[in-house]
């Protein structure tokens, strides 16, 4: 392929409906998920891409059952604690974007303590989104820039994207949403402006790494004119 893609940005969608087809409860699809992000992230470090970023738990998705809720956050803090050795093994920077306020005081333990310790890896960044929202990040921005009273001939696209979840990273070159399902649902709505889409048929714990492939290849044959 001609064109790596640098910055992905990923939707692993499907896990309950996995979990449905297969009579099994909600949270072995979540597990199942979670194990099939492990690979996603290896293939995409073994491809030559430098940053993915992960929608994990949306702002919308506090108004879930609470059973979820709780199971989810619990998976985040055992993936994050238990895999800090792995991402300094494979050079990864692990960053936790999205309402922090929000999250349980253990879960912000975990979350500080694999930042710190991954905040040297140069291979690869992570950020896992985990009660992020688009419009909470653009709204979140604007009040950081109204605190700091700069001056409205100040104010532009690049100065405002310091102010962004994603400040000092590149947008996003490609977005890929397993699942089925074809919209953004509210996730780094301003990042995207320019980002290349691509929607795969496939139940997040059954893409492949042949999919992902197939995601590559479709990226690589598109113009990105960005609206030149």
């Amino acid at each position: 392929m001609t064109h790596i893609p640098q910055h992905i940005v990923l939707f692993p969608d499907g896990n309950r409906r996995w979990a449905k087809e297969k009579n099994l409860n909600i949270q072995q699809g979540y597990l199942k998920g979670k194990d099939k992000f492990n690979d996603f992230l290896l293939w995409c470090k073994n491809r030559g891409v430098r940053i993915v970023t992960v929608f994990g738990f949306s702002s919308e998705n506090w108004k879930r059952p609470q059973d979820q809720v709780d199971f989810l956050m619990h998976l985040f803090g055992k993936y994050l604690g238990e895999g800090i050795d792995e991402f300094n093994k494979e050079g990864v920077r692990v960053q936790v974007i999205g309402q922090r306020e929000k999250l349980s005081s253990s879960l912000k333990k975990v979350i500080e303590k694999v930042e710190g310790e991954t905040l040297q890896n140069k291979k690869m960044h992570l950020n896992l989104a985990v009660s992020y929202g688009g419009k909470w990040d653009i709204i979140n921005a604007v009040k950081k820039i109204i605190e700091e009273k700069i001056p409205i001939k100040n104010i532009n696209e690049e100065m405002f994207e310091n102010y962004l979840s994603t400040s000092g990273l590149p947008s996003p070159d490609l977005i890929i949403r397993a699942g089925g399902e074809m919209r953004l649902s509210n996730f780094v709505l301003w990042q995207a402006a320019y980002s290349e889409l691509y929607f795969s048929p496939k139940l997040w714990p059954d893409f492949t790494e042949q999919d992902l492939d197939l995601a590559f290849n479709e990226f690589d044959k598109r113009a990105r004119r960005f609206g030149k």
